[in-house]
């Protein structure tokens, strides 16, 4: 039912992850970036489209793209 998958940070990136987990009071870096994914995946997905982007957050990527104005 569950699946894991495990994730490779390296260099800055996980000095910089340690650090807010450190600065944020997270027991861990695994549980400082855990809620992190979360959080973004909530912003990304509308709650009422299932898992389907919300149409305003596709065409604000379009538009960051260049691809519409």
């Amino acid at each position: 039912m569950f699946a894991s998958h495990k994730v490779k940070i390296e260099g800055e990136l996980l000095e910089q992850a340690r650090q807010c987990a450190e600065v944020c009071g997270y027991e861990s870096v695994d549980e400082f970036v855990l809620h992190m994914l979360e959080k973004e995946i909530k912003k990304v997905l509308s709650p009422d489209e299932g898992n389907a982007p919300s149409k305003e957050l596709v065409k604000k990527r379009l538009q960051g793209l260049g691809y519409i104005e």
